[in-house]
């Protein structure tokens, strides 16, 4: 039961939608209607505000990372699961029709809530990616395939392995439209607003 009621409330942490709260908070156009269409950070900066963008950022990552690090305190056992029900609920927010973001940030806080190493060796391959190419997408799938590959290399294959694992295929599948775009060359470059 406890297990279940963690697992329940990292969910709807989760569903807690930080690029639609921030923007309502500073009277900004809505994520969805604008860009991507999608609410995150990536798509909030395009409405030309940094500091929204940032406010997303660190509350979609806060979140996972709360999950995690709650569940380790009272639900050691939960806290894989926790992790990933807190992503999951970003992908699909009970709060907004289900419909949510792509999860970057809600997985970069889980993964420093499982160990601060595998959340420093994703963000540093996340980082590296955009600097270089600037693109956030891109920077979001090669990150995605590496934090299981860090994930067994510090942790080894147990729980945390198979929450990252799932994480990882969940973020590359919600990052589609973007590969097919990567792929046509028509993806947006970090930064670049959107009409």
């Amino acid at each position: 039961m406890e297990m279940a009621l963690a697992i329940l409330g990292a969910y709807l942490v989760g569903s807690i939608s930080f690029a639609i709260v921030v923007t309502k908070v500073m009277r900004l156009p809505d994520p969805r209607s604008y860009g991507s269409k999608n609410p995150g950070a990536t798509n909030v900066l395009r409405s030309g505000s940094k500091a929204a963008a940032v406010a997303t950022l660190l509350g979609d990552a806060l979140k996972g990372w709360l999950a995690v690090w709650l569940a380790q305190i009272y639900v050691p056992e939960a806290a894989p699961y926790a992790g990933l029900a807190a992503f999951i609920g970003h992908l699909f927010p009970v709060f907004h029709a289900f419909k949510g973001g792509k999860g970057v940030a809600t997985a970069a806080g889980v993964l420093f809530g499982i160990d601060w190493r595998v959340g420093l060796g994703t963000l540093v391959t996340w980082i590296v990616i955009a600097a270089f190419l600037r693109y956030s997408s891109l920077a979001a799938l090669v990150a995605a395939i590496f934090a299981p590959f860090f994930t067994a290399l510090l942790l080894g294959f147990g729980a945390y392995f198979v929450a990252v694992l799932v994480m990882a295929a969940l973020l590359v599948w919600r990052h589609k439209e973007n590969i097919a775009r990567l792929m046509a060359g028509t993806e947006s470059r970090i930064g670049a607003r959107k009409t």
